[in-house]
Parts: structure tokens; sequence; C-alpha cells
């Protein structure tokens, strides 16, 4: 799992690295209503905070590379309590803002991709380290796939925003390094409501 990791770190940096010089040598032009050439943002959710950064591939499309602390609470039967747990994740997403020309054309704010779009969250869940109140409790290595349909919204005139999403995917854990017989991979149901700042 250090590998897919490590992976990740690379293709983010890369990714980072040649927007950063595309902008500096050859900035592309946008057409109006397009998505931003690049927008760095923070949220907040009710189970999580992240950092982002956006990056354009034209017009209508994107894609986020995004890292914080997903969190959530957690029945479990062998003890019958509720256990909080928290852990790192790093998140590949390409994004279509598939009506961000419409917005913009009848004079909506379109301003740091504010739009619905469709996306495909492509996660990973590392076992680096768990916050819980049970210590016998972590968070397993573990890969989450899902498309979703979210809106994206800027408040006024201020940089703050806020998204909402929702999406029915995929997600396996790496169960056998931990003792197991085998991995398990189930159907994973994923709903966002974040607030944020681009910068």
């Amino acid at each position: 799992m250090k590998n897919l990791a490590t992976a990740l770190f690379a293709l983010l940096f890369t990714f980072s690295a040649s927007q950063a010089q595309e902008t500096q040598e050859t900035p592309a032009t946008v057409e109006p209503g397009g998505v931003e050439q690049s927008i760095g943002n923070a949220q907040a959710g009710l189970f999580g905070a992240w950092v982002s950064y956006e990056g354009r591939l034209s017009n209508t499309l994107a894609i986020r590379a995004e890292g914080g602390l997903d969190a959530g609470f957690y029945y479990t039967y062998l003890t019958k309590e509720t256990v909080f747990m928290a852990g790192p994740s790093i998140n590949l997403e390409p994004r279509w803002y598939y009506n961000i020309k419409k917005r913009a054309a009848k004079g909506r704010n379109t301003a740091n991709n504010s739009a619905n779009f469709i996306g495909l969250s492509v996660k990973y869940l590392p076992d680096w380290f768990t916050l819980s109140n049970d210590k016998f409790y972590n968070i397993a290595d573990q890969v989450l796939i899902v498309p979703k349909w979210s809106i994206r919204r800027h408040i006024g005139s201020s940089n703050f925003n806020y998204e909402a999403g929702i999406g029915i995917g995929y997600q396996y854990v790496f169960l056998k390094q931990y003792g197991y017989l085998e991995n398990a991979s189930e159907a994973y149901m994923d709903l966002h409501v974040r607030v944020g700042y681009t910068f």
C-alpha cells in the first residue's frame, strides 16, 4: 500500500507541476463560461477537512487532486458501541461541469467553477494513522471508486463556496495484510456536504 500512496503522490505532484508550467509559459485561453484555469480550495464538512487543487483540462472538464482527513462514526457489533474514527485520504477526481456554459449564458455566477458537475472520485484511504476514541480500531487500507453528481456554488462576491453531492460506487478493502483470509469489496454510497474557501 505504501507503493500505491507513493505513486499517487508522484502523480499529484507531476500534474500540479505541469499545470503550473503551462500557466507560466503558454497560458490557455478560457472561453466565457468555461472552467477556471486553476483554483486551490480548502473545505470542511461534517466528516472531515480537505485541501485541493483543481486544474482545467478543457472549457467544461477539470481534474481535482485532494488530500485531507476523512472522519465518521461506526457502530461495532462486537462491543455494542459507537466509535469515532478519522484518517488521511487522497482523492483524484475528473469533473465534467456540464451546465457551466448555460449558467454563464443566463448571467448566473460561474466564478470558481460554480456549476453542476459529474465526477468520478478515485479515493485512497491509507492506514497511516487513525484518530479514534477507541485504540483498538483503525481504518484499513482501502480504495473507493464512486461516480457522483454534485453542485458547487460560489457564495456572493466572496471566495467562500459550498458543495453537495451524492453517488454510489465500489469499495475495496485490503484485509489480507491484517490477517484475514480475503480482501473485502462491496457497494459504497457517498454523500457529501461541504463549505470551503477558494484561494
